[in-house]
């Protein structure tokens, strides 16, 4: 397969790209903490036939990618121009859309307009045009607003949502042109909750909480949760679905399998988990008693703030998911040992482990034992160090 080149791009497609014909993966924003870590899982799926599609800037996002094997790399820009030119028609199996700029107090509003919900449109549009690639796309449970709706994944009540962020309000935006469209009856959209993990350190503020934590826990700090601003709630009891990347990895790679699934499902674990019990999870993977100290939230976000969040996994279920989600202590002990302590990205088993532990996408699925078997061994395979 030849990739198209770009005015941007400073090299030519390596050989193995311009002799391979057959369709690859698509996956966007594949430098990125979920899109990292998706390339993860296929390749402990014996597959490598992954274009990433990102841009990495000035930061540190290009280590997420150290350690993974994939057929190429192209800007974002720069792929998209291409796909709408015709350059990768008949080429493309599926398309991972995981882009996006997910920083929910981002203020420039066009920007999020532009780049997260317009991508998206020009994306499952070229999608929608060519019968036979497979469009799943990340949403977001931001989209949910204050959880007074409720959070069940049904697009017939996704008009009663009102966001209470211009990054929720992005993503929203595109779930209802998806709906109006018709592309959900073939497309996928995911709701992802509080998911935390491994390569997510290149996030900045949008990390998660442990990963925020971890270096003052570690050297013997305190760990500092928001208070509380309501009177039936204690401080650190506010609740969130916290759900491990691993296992959303999983769910993700499930609809790839299943090409009858179509539609908007929420992925988490279906149970919320206060503060204090994250709190107490991270101090216990390093048997130390918990120190927590309760600071005051920032007055620009206290009506804003939501108390609660639990998805609806029903729906997920009823397409044949069982994944048993990993319990929160089980996945903070694997982010804390087997990543957080030694500064280890994801990359996957050796090849040899590869080919004996992970059968092939087209067969494999999560409820298989051959699967969990695979996904527990991996887990220790991380090989590449953080500097």
């Amino acid at each position: 397969m030849h990739w198209p080149e770009s005015p941007s791009s400073e090299r030519s497609p390596p050989r193995s790209a311009r002799r391979r014909q057959t369709p690859v993966i698509i996956v966007t924003g594949g430098a990125g903490f979920i899109g990292s870590a998706l390339v993860w899982g296929m390749n402990n799926r014996g597959r490598e036939d992954v274009l990433v599609v990102d841009r990495l800037g000035h930061g540190e996002k290009w280590r997420n990618l150290v350690g993974l094997r994939f057929l190429d790399y192209r800007d974002k820009q720069a792929f998209i121009e291409e796909l709408e030119r015709g350059a990768y028609d008949g080429r493309v199996e599926a398309v991972l859309h995981m882009g996006a700029c997910s920083c929910t107090t981002e203020r420039d509003v066009d920007y999020l307009m532009e780049n997260n919900y317009r991508y998206s449109v020009r994306l499952a549009d070229w999608c929608a045009r060519r019968n036979g690639v497979r469009l799943i796309y990340a949403s977001s449970a931001a989209t949910y607003g204050d959880g007074s709706h409720g959070y069940a994944d049904d697009e017939r009540r996704l008009a009663d949502l009102r966001p209470l962020n211009a990054y929720g309000f992005s993503k929203h935006l595109f779930d209802l042109h998806a709906l109006r469209q018709g592309w959900l009856r073939r497309m996928v959209g995911l709701k992802f909750f509080n998911v935390f993990g491994p390569n997510e350190g290149h996030k900045g503020e949008m990390r998660s909480v442990i990963a925020k934590a971890f270096p003052d826990v570690r050297d013997g700090g305190s760990m500092r949760l928001f208070k509380s601003y309501r009177v039936d709630c204690a401080n650190g009891e506010q609740r969130r679905d916290f759900v491990y990347i691993k296992d959303v990895v999983e769910c993700i790679l499930f609809f790839l399998d299943h090409a009858e699934a179509s539609g908007i499902y929420n992925v988490g674990t279906g149970e919320s988990r206060t503060w204090n019990d994250l709190a107490h999870a991270l101090f216990a993977s390093l048997g130390r008693d918990a120190a927590i100290e309760y600071i005051s939230m920032p007055e620009s976000i206290r009506d804003r703030y939501q108390y609660e969040t639990r998805a609806e996994i029903s729906k997920l279920r009823g397409v044949g998911f069982s994944l048993t989600f990993s319990a929160l202590e089980k996945a903070m002990r694997d982010y804390v040992v087997h990543h957080l302590l030694p500064g280890r990205y994801l990359a996957p088993a050796a090849a040899n482990e590869s080919r004996s532990l992970a059968p092939s996408l087209k067969t494999c699925t999560p409820t298989s034992r051959t699967s969990r078997l695979g996904y527990a061994r991996v887990r220790d395979s991380s090989r590449d160090r953080q500097p």
